[in-house]
């Protein structure tokens, strides 16, 4: 079985959870940016955690499918039409050989995850089916899908009967997006000053974010002398500040190494949340402890 795509989105790419172990010799993670939705759609089609789905960002494409399966589609409010007719989010789509599903632009959030029925099978590099656009490895050809292209998909899937009644909660886009941080290895760079509004201004996510990191606009997190350090390795979420003092939150495709100063990390339940954000919306950071972190 296939799924062939009709239209392209604006940005799709296959990912799974992320390519793992070779950070030390500079390859990026990658995988999704939202894996709160990424392992919903998984669970609605009945894939074991880990296969592979489409990453959708802004706006989903036209996908049709050669044999009968199942599919959902969380993540993103994204108008959702199965051979032009509406279905809905969150729960399995009965599929059948010939159907058309397209997945509209986004009306709140940002990412749509489409998930079908025994995962995408593209080929595994480095232990994951996920895409790396920079380094042009993994998911299809290492690249976005284009118009034309045909994914295979695995066998052994779960069938509609088996999964219809499966249902996830829809997820809310607030207007202010609040992310619980924890201090980040290099917070005594930053003044008093420069914490004070790191913590208590509000910031707007810039249209320069992607999924390397979201550059965030807004007052500047002063530094003692500067920000400059030995570079050092980069987590998931850390918020690095460069000479202009404006916040990068590193993601997905982040760089494995970096040199300048972390004020915080972004706790990583949240991640799902702030990768949701659209250019131009706003983002307030919320100071919580190691402790308290490892208690929610």
């Amino acid at each position: 079985m296939s799924v062939k795509v009709k239209i392209p989105g604006a940005l799709t790419t296959v990912q799974d959870a992320g390519r793992y172990g070779y950070q030390k010799s500079g390859i990026s993670t990658s995988g999704v940016m939202d894996a709160d939705a990424y392992e919903k759609a998984n669970y609605l089609v009945g894939n074991e955690q880990g296969e592979a789905v489409l990453e959708m960002t802004v706006f989903g494409g036209t996908y049709e499918f050669t044999e009968d399966t199942v599919a959902a589609v969380t993540g993103a409010q994204m108008e959702l039409t199965l051979n032009q007719q509406q279905v809905p989010l969150n729960c399995p789509i009965q599929i059948h050989k010939g159907d058309s599903l397209t997945v509209g632009i986004a009306k709140a959030g940002l990412r749509g995850y489409l998930a079908v029925a025994g995962g995408f099978d593209v080929p595994v590099v480095m232990g994951s089916r996920s895409t790396n656009q920079k380094c042009r490895l993994g998911g299809l050809e290492g690249r976005a899908l284009a118009a034309g292209d045909e994914l295979p998909v695995g066998k052994g899937g779960k069938t509609y009967q088996e999964v219809k009644e499966r249902r996830t909660e829809p997820r809310e886009f607030p207007s202010l997006i609040t992310i619980r941080v924890i201090e980040g290895p290099q917070a005594e760079y930053f003044t008093e000053k420069g914490k004070k509004a790191f913590y208590s201004e509000t910031y707007t996510i810039s249209e320069q974010s992607d999924r390397m990191g979201y550059r965030l606009e807004g007052p500047s997190v002063e530094s003692k002398n500067g920000t400059d350090i030995v570079s050092d390795g980069i987590a998931l979420g850390s918020v690095q500040i460069p000479p202009s003092g404006k916040p990068i939150v590193l993601l997905a495709d982040r760089q494995t190494t970096g040199g300048y100063a972390k004020v915080a990390t972004v706790y990583s339940r949240d991640i799902p949340r702030l990768v949701q954000g659209r250019p131009g919306e706003k983002v307030r950071f919320v100071p919580i402890t190691l402790e308290e972190a490892q208690k929610f």
